[in-house]
């Protein structure tokens, strides 16, 4: 009998997320964002952009603790990216709102991972890159 002493799907989904997330962080701290994490992409990508959002809307879309994102949360906004307003449907609760500090972050953001999606690409080629997309992107729906 072989074995397979490749490593699990799992490991080598988790190194590839933080070989991403690393180069992220990276970028942003070189364009002039300091003390930014990978884990604070949970809180920017789930936030209306509009309207704020509250914290429990936060943590299911992200698929994690609202302990966690108000960890994140907290983070932010003492980085000056979001703020915590009364929710004007509910005044006992709160929302988060991107600052204006928060829009421009996210919009850099945006633009850095666009930038390190490219380099992914470019490395493994188009069939690849998209064959890899398409993968994830069925585990996630059938998860969702």
């Amino acid at each position: 009998m072989v074995t397979d002493h490749r490593p699990e799907l799992s490991r080598l989904l988790l190194e590839g997320h933080r070989l991403i997330g690393e180069q992220i962080v990276e970028a942003m701290e070189e364009r002039g964002y300091p003390g930014v994490r990978a884990g604070h992409s949970a809180v920017l990508l789930h936030i209306d952009r509009r309207s704020g959002s509250r914290l429990t809307e936060l943590a299911g879309r992200a698929r994690m603790s609202k302990q966690g994102m108000m960890l994140l949360v907290d983070e932010l906004e003492a980085l000056g990216h979001l703020r915590r307003v009364p929710d004007p449907v509910d005044g006992r609760a709160k929302v988060v709102r991107l600052t204006a500090r928060g829009r421009r972050y996210a919009a850099e953001a945006r633009r850095v991972v666009a930038a390190v999606e490219g380099r992914v690409r470019r490395r493994l080629g188009d069939r690849r890159y998209e064959a890899l997309r398409a993968a994830l992107e069925t585990l996630v729906e059938d998860e969702g």
